[in-house]
């Protein structure tokens, strides 16, 4: 941790080495992707969009051995380690990994950490807090995801592990920006069933919190669950209508007030736009 301004930011370092969270990587990077992170990190924070940023690169001595394009060309690179720096690096997986392994106690002080310290507008006495903690998680998920599809940027890895507790963009690997619109772009060559193409990131998005609902069953009581289910149902509402999807697209427009032609404007452009 280091302290800016009151502020306290956790480091981290990729590429480094092996982890007891490695599996079978060498936990290595490659100067390459390390470059790419660095930039687009940077990028992201000016566009205004809640990221993780990269403090400095190092270029390592290691050669490291990757198939970029993952089509069996084996290519030694130039290794690389990145400082990044976030205010957290909990994700969905931090919490679902405990539940799956039965771990509920030692799930639940953690939650409570990660609330204590980082949703200081929740109050730790609140029976309710797991509950008023799923709520900002569920809302802030959605304006992410429209922050990124206002921008045109595919994540590429939207799995529970790569999705912020806080709602920040993390992990940035196989990600890309749309050159034109397209809702199958895929920046991941890997991603052979597009599950993580740019037109699908908010029903990914949806699936990640379905999973979080259910790694926080264990510490809801029966009517907190079925809140936490209705607060989910309204996920669609919060990316498209409240704050986010329709406002972003309207604001790139110019668009004042409010218009019922709205949303159709905004489906006709974009459905144009595929056409140019």
């Amino acid at each position: 941790y280091f302290c800016r301004y009151g502020e306290r930011w956790e480091l981290q370092l990729k590429g480094s080495g092996k982890t007891p969270y490695s599996r079978n990587g060498d936990g290595r990077a490659v100067l390459r992707s390390s470059v790419r992170e660095f930039l687009c990190s940077e990028a992201m924070h000016y566009l205004g969009i809640p990221t993780s940023r990269a403090a400095s690169l190092v270029v390592s001595d290691d050669d490291v051995w990757r198939d970029q394009f993952y089509n069996g060309n084996i290519k030694k690179e130039r290794g690389a380690i990145v400082l990044r720096v976030a205010k957290s690096w909990f994700r969905i997986g931090s919490l679902e990994i405990l539940s799956h392994s039965g771990e509920v106690d030692l799930q639940r002080r953690l939650l409570d950490f990660i609330i204590r310290e980082h949703f200081p507008s929740i109050a730790m006495n609140d029976s309710n807090r797991y509950l008023e903690f799923f709520s900002t998680v569920v809302s802030e998920t959605a304006n992410l995801i429209a922050l990124w599809m206002s921008v045109g940027f595919a994540h590429g890895v939207c799995n529970t592990d790569n999705f912020s507790l806080l709602s920040i963009t993390i992990d940035y690997g196989p990600f890309g920006f749309m050159d034109s619109y397209d809702p199958n772009f895929v920046p991941n060559t890997s991603d052979d069933e597009r599950r993580y193409k740019i037109g699908n990131q908010a029903n990914v998005g949806l699936f990640n919190l379905s999973k979080l609902l259910q790694a926080l069953k264990p510490l809801l009581d029966p009517r907190q669950k079925q809140l936490a289910s209705q607060i989910l149902e309204g996920y669609g509402v919060y990316y498209i209508r409240i704050f986010s999807f329709t406002e972003l697209f309207k604001a790139k427009l110019g668009l004042l007030g409010e218009n019922e032609d709205d949303n159709y404007l905004i489906a006709f452009l974009l459905k144009v736009s595929l056409l140019i």
